[in-house]
């Protein structure tokens, strides 16, 4: 049987690989794309992402009508929940978008090739699948596996009462007490979930404090918000094991004093991050540099140590973000065809979709301190803002960071409502290299949730008006 040429083979059809294979074609590449599921779209898509969205959308509806509607003069009766309705509409939604990313295949003339790929080395890709094996050539490889959830020593996955992130977006019924470990991204998001439907959850934190990560003054305010929504934290909580009981979990964690402790849940979801799906991948028997953590390490234009090999997303270093991974796919792909691709990685914005949204882009104040960069900040509260009070939503507020002298905007930090569509605006903003005079003399439209950004950027000169 002949070998089938390509000119750009990828490995892993997540939001990465799949726009990454669509840019090779667009210039001309006859390109195949190798993913062992049959659905397209990746972690992100079908297990991530868009699900939890989904998810935290209607749960965020729920609360809404059960406590907050008659505020606004909005009188409702029983609310139940119907928790299969929900779970099939944020399935039905998994499915349009997959189905979508297919129909792009077929627009563009991607082979779908279904099958786990592997790195042989010479230009060739083996896939298998279905109990058959075969090979691919190309002339160039894009590697785009993603990422998997890590877990932790002494706890044993089951898929059911012990489970990652997969398990706690398709539970059959709102688990009475929700034990989470890790307060990241993951575990606010679905914590948050499970706990607006009704469950008791208790969140294991390693580190000292909430988000530290993330602007002091945010992770602060956070850790003010969130246990007022019913997410009931232990920091400094090391965890050593965990093991089912009938239809119940033991925890076992030493608390931040050395002293162990038990909590007993009927679920425990595992969200102590993801760690790099290279494993199985022949990355190392073809020459590929991995760190510890599996990590493959490449140069500024994507390419690993091995000719013709390049890497991008979750694979490699820096933060494990679906829009990160779509445009190194695209500046890879672009570098391929002899074109100028980049990604500015200060103007990468990171999003966590809890209520109130946390968002930000850029550096935070801590990191320009630690560098040593002179700055100004301004900021400004949602309960200034009219569209805020019109929504009912005015926890939080909007910070920019602006150099002492250039005043060119550095980073930008919000907590508050729609936090993860205006970060849109500070993204474009330090794309541009604009100042913050530049946003403060924008106009932006009255009454909108933008204006809080406007006003922070006022509040850098030090001529905030509505405060």
């Amino acid at each position: 049987m002949s070998t089938p040429e390509y000119d750009l083979v990828v490995i892993g059809a997540g939001p990465g690989g799949y726009v990454a294979a669509i840019r090779g074609a667009q210039l001309g590449m006859k390109v195949a794309c190798v993913e062992k599921d049959a659905a397209l779209g990746g972690t992100c898509l079908n297990v991530g992402c868009i699900p939890s969205k989904a998810l935290l959308d209607s749960s965020e509806r729920f609360e809404e009508a059960t406590k907050h509607l008659a505020a606004h003069g909005v009188k409702v009766g029983d609310v139940a929940l119907d928790l299969p309705t929900m779970l099939g509409r944020k399935d039905k939604i998994v499915k349009q978008l997959t189905g979508g990313i297919a129909h792009l295949f077929r627009k563009h003339k991607i082979e779908h090739v279904r099958g786990l790929g592997t790195l042989l080395g010479g230009g060739r890709v083996g896939v298998t699948g279905d109990g058959e094996r075969r090979e691919l050539a190309a002339k160039h490889i894009l590697v785009a596996t993603g990422s998997t959830p890590a877990t932790l020593p002494g706890i044993g996955l089951d898929g059911d009462r012990i489970g990652t992130s997969t398990e706690a977006l398709a539970y059959p019924e709102v688990p009475k007490h929700l034990v989470v470990i890790g307060a990241g991204v993951i575990g606010l998001e679905l914590g948050s979930v499970w706990a607006r439907l009704g469950a008791a959850v208790t969140i294991l934190e390693y580190m000292p404090s909430l988000l530290p990560m993330m602007d002091a003054e945010v992770s602060k305010l956070a850790s003010k918000l969130f246990p007022r929504q019913g997410l009931k934290f232990q920091f400094g909580a090391k965890v050593v094991g965990a093991e089912v009981r009938g239809e119940e979990v033991v925890v076992r964690y030493e608390d931040k004093g050395g002293a162990m402790q038990e909590v007993t849940g009927d679920r425990l979801l595992v969200a102590v991050g993801r760690k790099p799906n290279t494993e199985g991948l022949g990355a190392a028997d073809v020459g590929l540099t991995l760190d510890r953590r599996g990590v493959i390490q490449v140069d500024a234009h994507y390419r690993t140590g091995v000719a013709g090999i390049y890497a991008i997303g979750d694979v490699i270093p820096g933060p494990m973000l679906a829009h990160k991974a779509e445009e190194e796919g695209i500046a890879a792909v672009e570098h391929m065809a002899g074109l100028s691709g980049h990604v500015n990685y200060d103007a990468i914005p990171n999003v966590i979709y809890t209520h109130p949204e946390i968002a930000a882009v850029g550096k935070t104040e801590e990191e320009l301190k630690k560098a040593g960069i002179p700055y100004r900040a301004g900021s400004f509260p949602f309960v200034a803002n009219g569209r805020a009070k019109a929504m009912a939503q005015t926890d939080g507020f909007v910070k920019i960071l602006a150099h002492e002298q250039t005043d060119r905007i550095l980073g930008v930090h919000a907590i508050g409502p729609r936090a993860s569509d205006l970060i849109a605006e500070a993204a474009v903003a330090i794309e541009f290299s604009a100042s913050a005079e530049d946003l403060a003399r924008s106009v932006h439209a009255h009454p909108t949730l933008s204006e809080v950004v406007k006003e922070a950027a006022l509040g850098v000169a030090g001529r905030t008006i509505h405060l």
